[in-house]
């Protein structure tokens, strides 16, 4: 397995990388960068077109196509080697990521007729302008018993595929009439690059409610939902479906010039960003979760069982590994609460003693908080600021801090804001524990995990678990370049097996976090205290807070 390299690009929300691996080990040997030219599209269009209502976060998918001609070309450049010795590409994408394409696989967006349409362009993961279209797939459900079955994972989410869906079928009719079908972003990537029509099993099983069993939603379901949708899946949506670490199909002649590589090469089946990172971070084994930190969190953890209950969702056995189910779930603000915090509720004294220490407010906060004991002076926070997915599901749940007193701190919110991430991730683990799953140790990755060895520490102590950390802080990009190697195979200079790949070509760090015994039972007494807000502010008992949602 000598000089074979693969390429994994990691799309995420506002730019896409793209890193040139080592097949052998795994060492990441260049790595390029480029942002979306247009970013999150949340007010107006490109042309002008204002965006009417709220939920909205749009892409232009030109951007992702700009994005591709620049970053494989950059990374080979930088890395020094050979396009005839790179012998895959793999790819993972934010989900669901969707758009309405034409019978030519072109984008409606892009039809110069469609350009002031909404509708036409990406649905980014996070568009969650179809919540009304989601309530509604709920109560379908619901009154027909179907709600809790894995295909559909205890509650729909507005970020998944079928509610952006039906948001086109009641708001713009003509663009769904006009979609020969809807793809995420990265199977219209995968089938650009080879000319497949193939999707990926990942996507559509944690995404599109498929299942090897029972196929798409039923037709009958479908048509009660709206009469429009009885032919969606037979006419929009693909049913030659793919798993991880399996081709999509081959570049073409065409994308091989255009990006400097060498025709025929695999492409794998894409996958979630998130996803990506289980086995960029080393997580194989089944008493192992990965722990993403960053400004939100994913978690997941090997099954050998599908489940569904509370947020927390299987998908499809083989979906990131084979022959296992994934369980996953999150929290959908981390370091965005602690940016909100440190960006708006920390006085100008505060920052002043920062700057004459030398220290960014984040680094100064963290100093701080970390000289107090767990619970700090009192106080107890809910990690609800960007809604919640865990257990309720629900993005109109929000944020609350109890304990305020007028000697309260700064540093003491902030810590108290660390814990409730940290119990919110507790609260996740246990689901993961009901569900069969036996961890003991814990793998995170991300920028935080990098950079902040308090939080870390206050995770150890709540779940009273051992923390390792990913050797790259480029997980999900090397998630896809293993899958890449796994699609080449070994005649080609790659690998078999996932495990295998994973083995080689994932590295932990010497650095680990064991709970401390005082902390822990601490922690445990803090835990009962959240437990109780988080059954006080369930949103069928108690709609405060949806009904302040409605008041924006």
């Amino acid at each position: 397995m000598e000089n074979k390299y693969v390429i994994g690009l990691d799309y995420g929300t506002l730019s896409g990388r793209a890193v040139v691996a080592d097949c052998k080990n795994g060492m990441i040997l260049a790595s390029a960068v480029k942002e979306y030219a247009h970013g999150v599209m949340s007010e107006c269009l490109p042309d002008g077109t204002k965006l009417d209502g709220t939920g909205w976060a749009l892409q232009d998918p030109a951007d992702y196509i700009d994005v591709l001609k620049f970053i494989i070309p950059e990374a080979i450049k930088q890395s020094g080697v050979s396009k005839e010795d790179i012998i895959g590409i793999g790819l993972d994408f934010t989900s669901c990521t969707m758009l309405p394409v034409n019978e030519y696989n072109v984008p409606l967006c892009l039809v110069e007729k469609n350009v002031s349409r909404p509708h036409a362009w990406v649905k980014l993961w996070k568009h969650h302008g179809a919540q009304e279209q989601a309530d509604k797939i709920n109560d379908l459900l619901q009154k027909r018993g179907e709600i809790d079955n894995i295909q559909f994972g205890g509650k729909i989410s507005s970020e998944l595929l079928l509610p952006k869906i039906l948001q086109i079928v009641e708001e713009d009719p003509y663009i769904y009439d006009e979609a020969a079908g809807f793809l995420e972003a990265a199977d219209w990537l995968t089938q650009i690059l080879t000319g497949s029509r193939k999707r990926s099993g990942n996507l559509a099983g944690y995404k599109a409610m498929w299942t090897p069993e029972t196929g798409y939603p039923s037709k009958d379901f479908l048509i009660e939902l709206s009469p429009k949708l009885e032919n969606l899946v037979d006419e929009k949506l693909g049913s030659d479906i793919t798993l991880a670490g399996q081709p999509v199909g081959y570049l073409t002649e065409r994308w091989a010039k255009e990006l400097g590589l060498c025709k025929g090469i695999p492409v794998a089946t894409a996958i979630i960003d998130s996803h990506a990172g289980m086995p960029g971070s080393g997580v194989c084994k089944d008493d192992q979760m990965m722990m993403v930190v960053g400004t939100s969190s994913v978690l997941l953890a090997l099954s050998e069982t599908g489940y569904s209950k509370n947020g927390v969702v299987s998908g499809i056995k083989g979906a990131i590994l084979p022959d296992k189910f994934a369980l996953e779930s999150g929290l959908a603000a981390v370091g965005d609460m602690f940016g909100w915090f440190v960006d708006n509720c920390v006085s100008w004294e505060c920052k002043q003693t920062a700057d004459e220490e030398g220290m960014d407010l984040h680094s100064w906060l963290t100093k701080e908080a970390a000289k107090l004991s767990p619970g700090g002076r009192g106080l107890i926070a809910l990690d609800w600021w960007n809604g919640n997915k865990t257990p309720y599901v629900d993005g109109r749940l929000s944020g609350i801090l109890v304990g305020c007193t007028l000697l309260t701190k700064p540093e003491e919110i902030y810590r108290a804001l660390i814990e409730a991430t940290a119990f919110g991730t507790r609260k996740i683990l246990e689901l993961f524990t009901e569900s069969g799953a036996e961890i003991h140790t814990i793998i995170a990755s991300g920028g935080i995990a990098e950079k902040n060895p308090l939080l870390m520490q206050i995770y150890a102590d709540v779940m009273n678990c051992e923390i390792r950390i990913s050797a790259t802080d480029q997980t999900a990009a090397l998630g896809a370049a293993i899958y890449a190697s796994v699609a080449a195979g070994r005649e080609r200079g790659g690998y078999e097996t996932i495990q295998e790949a994973v083995t080689n070509m994932s590295h932990l760090k010497d650095a680990v976090y064991k709970p401390e015994a005082g902390a822990v039972e601490k922690y445990n007494g803090l835990y009962q205290m959240y437990c109780e807000l988080v059954k006080m502010f369930d949103p069928k008992k108690n709609t405060i807070m949806t009904r302040l949602s409605e008041l924006h």
